[in-house]
């Protein structure tokens, strides 16, 4: 159990970067064309959709459904910020570091138990 407690988040975690740069990695190489955009973009979905599904009935019985559900979420936004900053290259608000904050205690207290 206490595997499970570690490994379900992290794969909840990399399932989330997997699933951002499938959204936004294709931006940054815009001249490549729209159909090159969908099938990386497809070929790196799959793998994430799988390491997703693998995750939540993996986790189920340690992690509520709405447990992981949050851990996703959570996961997936700062996925998305990390890709556009990282990746992107785009700037990051003040607002958005204090929102992705909110987020971590709304994490805390969605799986605090108690």
């Amino acid at each position: 159990m206490l595997v499970k407690l570690i490994v379900v988040p992290l794969m909840l975690c990399l399932s989330s970067v997997l699933m951002a740069f499938a959204w936004l990695g294709h931006i940054r190489f815009r001249s490549r064309g729209f159909f090159f955009a969908l099938l990386v973009s497809w070929a790196i979905v799959l793998p994430e959709y799988i390491l997703n599904v693998v995750a939540i009935r993996y986790g189920h019985g340690v992690y509520t459904g709405g447990e992981m559900a949050a851990f996703n979420l959570c996961a997936g936004v700062l996925a998305v910020a990390l890709v556009s900053r990282l990746f992107l290259k785009e700037p990051i608000t003040f607002s958005q570091i204090f929102g992705f904050f909110l987020m971590t205690w709304a994490i805390i207290l969605v799986v605090g138990n108690g």
